[in-house]
């Protein structure tokens, strides 16, 4: 990780990062990794996801490992008028300011959109939120599990009778945290043409309710329908991981010629016939019939049989990868997608690089993923703070 030698498209902004845990980091990592200098900010206990996942060195977990590479953290006492007056100077000179804080917290610290701006009326202040605040829930907590469950991700599967399950991922802070990014570069875009900048809300249930809603909208999408919501396709399943005779695999004939060339090279065209293949309608209206078959013919051959003879007839498929897999994945491993660097606090590290390319301003990973309070005293200095003062707030917040 050589730093400075490669700039993404973002050189030149400074992002002022007051966000923790998944979802604010998420985000604050995709403008890191375009070349954003994000300023991390953190209370002297740190991060809470700093000891969330696979901890081998304390402070340094994988998931904050994944989740922080490319900034700089400060240590700063939020609680102390010292603190306020230290950050809002560095507030005064960034381009950007996030923060995942319920609205009533932030304010309270002093830190407001009104507070901020007043310094840097030019700031992109973008505020991720669990609820937009013209809600009746605006003041409450807000987990990936709630959020989950609030937004209809959870509900959906209740349509067809599932009992209601929460995914097995960090899906709503995530999706949420790619949003932030998202909506901070629309807002620098509209400073650079107009020389503005704004306050931006990214409400985590609204995102997500937007985010399940694109194909499960169904009969909600017409005023005047009687059809139920949901995608029928995937409420009443039907597509499911095959078990083959040495695995699992996902096999995906998906038109009218997969099927045809599936059905005939296993010996079963008389299925084609009788479930009226050529008709799309009627294909998707049997998916459930058609997967039942796949299930009794799939375990015969072995997981590579099946990807050759799927290769061969151009029918989507894969082998199913564990998660301790994706490393030899062999597309994955020919991108190059696992980075493997020297990080000088837990060693040898594989984490995975920026995957969005850019032919012009390449992203790269600079920096690794800083100890609690390492780069206080270098952003401070180039905030102008004299050194006396670094002095004095570095002794009033001691590094556990």
């Amino acid at each position: 990780m050589t730093q400075g030698t490669v700039h993404g498209p973002l050189h030149g902004i400074r992002v002022l990062d007051l966000s923790s845990v998944v979802l604010g980091p998420m985000g604050t990592q995709v403008l890191a990794d375009m070349g954003a200098d994000v300023i991390k900010i953190e209370s002297p206990e740190g991060d809470l996801m700093r000891s969330n996942g696979v901890v081998e060195h304390a402070g340094m977990s994988s998931i904050y490992l994944a989740l922080n590479r490319n900034k700089r953290s400060v240590v700063l006492d939020l609680k102390t008028a010292e603190g306020v007056e230290a950050l809002m100077q560095l507030a005064s000179q960034v381009d950007v300011f996030v923060h995942n804080m319920r609205i009533g917290a932030i304010e309270r610290l002093g830190l407001g959109y009104e507070a901020v701006a007043r310094v840097n009326p030019s700031i992109v202040y973008c505020a991720a939120t669990g609820f937009g605040q013209e809600g009746p829930d605006r003041d409450k907590p807000a987990f990936d599990d709630i959020i989950q469950a609030a937004s209809g991700l959870v509900g959906a599967g209740l349509a067809a009778g599932h009992e209601p399950d929460y995914l097995p991922s960090l899906i709503a802070d995530k999706t949420t945290g790619l949003v932030v990014a998202n909506a901070v570069l629309g807002a620098l875009v509209y400073r650079g043409q107009c020389g503005v900048g704004q306050y931006v809300e990214v409400p985590m249930l609204e995102t997500m309710a937007a985010f399940v809603l694109t194909e499960h909208m169904g009969g909600m999408m017409f005023a005047s329908s009687q059809a139920k919501a949901g995608y029928a396709r995937l409420l009443e399943g039907g597509r499911k991981p095959l078990r083959t005779r040495d695995g699992w695999a996902s096999i995906l004939p998906y038109t009218e010629r997969h099927w045809k060339a599936f059905f005939r090279e296993v010996g079963r065209e008389d299925l084609a016939d009788r479930y009226d293949i050529a008709d799309r309608r009627e294909r998707n209206r049997h998916i459930r019939e058609l997967y039942a078959h796949m299930t009794e013919i799939v375990p015969g051959r072995t997981t590579a049989e099946w990807m050759a003879l799927c290769a061969r007839l151009d029918i989507p498929a894969t082998p199913i990868y564990r998660l301790e897999d994706l490393p030899r994945h062999p597309h994955l491993d020919a991108v190059g997608l696992f980075d493997e660097s020297e990080h000088p606090v837990v060693g040898r590290v594989r984490q995975v690089r920026p995957t969005t390319r850019f032919a012009r301003t390449p992203t790269s990973i600079r920096r690794h993923a800083p100890s609690l309070g390492e780069n206080t005293e270098e952003v401070l200095r180039e905030a102008g703070i004299v050194p006396e003062r670094i002095a004095a707030l570095m002794r009033s917040v001691p590094v556990p």
